[in-house]
């Protein structure tokens, strides 16, 4: 590439990379996405006859993402957020500690089915609220809201549909997401436990032991009912319009969980997510585009909600993201260019030496050097870089798959240790900001880099073993 379209491909990358981090005046981060793409396209930096394999690569995952938060709405709309963080506090009988470790298994089991953005984005004012209500002091919030954000944003990497970033690269190296599980289970959930173990050791002396369960911080008043038809539900109280609806528009935790005769219903919309959770490993494995199955399962929850309480899809033409798809596409578009311009060159070159073809060298090569593109540029364009840096090395398979998972770990843990690694974790500050809870950019710094080094290093170090088992 001509050294003047070197610097335009740079230039597009430095500016989309700040704008998308920074979003000034609340600027989607889909705008200079798809600007610095428009520029890359019109200088002819990116051909048009790019366009479309680059799209095939990118709309997929997108549409999976999208699903995701379709169903995200669905269910918020249906209250099973409100009745799981319900049973988070029933459920610990009064200690703090319990407490805790609920709180993380909510928040994991938040983004394994769903996304990390998500995960954050529904449990981060319902965790607000719940240690509002039982009157923690400031420094006792602190461990609760710290594993929220953590554990949610990690758990990104067990599976590979709970992370926009993963699908892509998943794409890019022809990954299975049967495979994928395999590999990656063990190493992430041993990093997961790692920094849950950590925060809860850091945190010990502020988490209380017991908790005041006399007044229910989650169950302030009686709950609305739920109940078949929209003109059950009107005649109860509940005007067709005041149901909940996304996080991003809506504090979740201001709903009451629904009366005995919604648990019915609660209970088929979680099946339902279960088995499009499935639906992706089998479909994934049988050939079937997993992008389809997510849509499959989104339009099954719309169908049932509409069938059970009267509510039709107007809230998912309204409130999903449709942004998604541009800004991944985008983003996409400004990566290849900076790779088409030779950028990572010098860093494949780095890289192939150090390797060598040795597994144990390209899984902590790639871990740390994703892990400080990320810290520089954010995880997802980092995550690209990085898979595509991977396919210039023309390395054997086993070195390969096993650098590409340690690629992943790197950029959805390694990337935790600023707030700008990942989109999740800026959004985590974005709300507490928002609830007036005073957690700075230092101290968020300070507490991640007490435990997330130590969770990247056994995830890796895991990896290792574990993959050695099937290479």
């Amino acid at each position: 590439m001509p050294p003047f379209e070197a610097f335009v491909a740079w230039t597009v990358f430095a500016a989309a990379v700040v704008l998308i981090i920074w979003r000034p005046r609340g600027l989607s981060e889909a705008i200079p996405a798809a600007v610095g793409a428009l520029v890359l396209i019109g200088f002819g930096i990116v051909p048009p006859g790019d366009l479309p394999n680059l799209f095939d690569i990118v709309g997929g995952a997108a549409l999976t993402i999208l699903s995701t938060i379709a169903m995200s709405i669905v269910m918020d709309g249906i209250g099973v957020f409100r009745w799981a963080a319900h049973n988070l506090v029933r459920l610990s009988r009064g200690s703090g500690v319990l407490l805790y470790w609920n709180v993380v298994l909510l928040c994991f089991l938040m983004t394994l089915f769903f996304n990390n953005d998500g995960s954050i984005l529904i449990t981060t004012p319902i965790l607000i609220r719940m240690v509002s209500m039982l009157r923690f002091k400031p420094h006792q919030k602190l461990p609760y809201l710290f594993a929220g954000a953590l554990v949610a944003t990690a758990s990104s990497a067990p599976i590979g549909v709970s992370n926009l970033a993963n699908l892509i690269a998943m794409r890019i190296v022809g990954l299975d997401l049967g495979t994928y599980a395999l590999y990656m289970s063990v190493p992430s959930l041993a990093g997961i436990g790692c920094i849950a173990g950590l925060l809860f050791l850091i945190f010990r002396r502020d988490i209380p032991r017991e908790i005041p369960l006399s007044s229910h911080p989650l169950h302030p008043g009686p709950p609305a009912p739920l109940r078949r038809g929209y003109r059950g539900a009107r005649s109860a109280g509940t005007p067709a319009g005041s149901l909940p609806v996304h996080p991003l528009k809506y504090d979740a935790a201001q709903a009451s969980p629904p009366e005995a005769g919604g648990f019915g219903l609660i209970r088929l919309t979680i099946g339902i997510v279960v088995l499009t959770r499935a639906g992706f490993f089998l479909g994934s494995g049988m050939g079937i585009p997993i992008e389809w199955i997510g849509l499959a399962g989104a339009a099954a929850l719309v169908v049932v909600r509409w069938l059970w309480i009267g509510r039709g899809p107007k809230d998912l033409i309204t409130q999903a993201p449709w942004h998604i798809i541009v800004f991944a596409f985008g983003i996409y578009v400004i990566v290849h260019a900076l790779h088409q311009s030779g950028a990572v060159d010098a860093a494949v070159d780095f890289l192939s030496r150090r390797i060598d073809g040795d597994r144990f060298a390209a899984i902590f090569w790639m871990g740390g050097w994703l892990t400080l593109l990320s810290l520089l540029m954010n995880n997802l364009p980092a995550v690209m870089i990085g898979t595509l840096s991977l396919a210039d090395m023309h390395l054997e398979p086993a070195v390969m798959q096993s650098a590409y998972m340690a690629n992943i770990l790197g950029s959805d843990i390694g990337a935790l240790l600023v707030p700008v690694g990942t989109l999740a974790s800026l959004l985590w500050m974005f709300i507490l900001r928002s609830h007036r809870i005073p957690v700075t950019w230092g101290k968020y710094v300070k507490v991640a880099f007490a435990v997330v080094p130590a969770g990247l290093a056994v995830s890796l170090f895991t990896l290792y073993i574990w993959t050695g088992l099937f290479f």
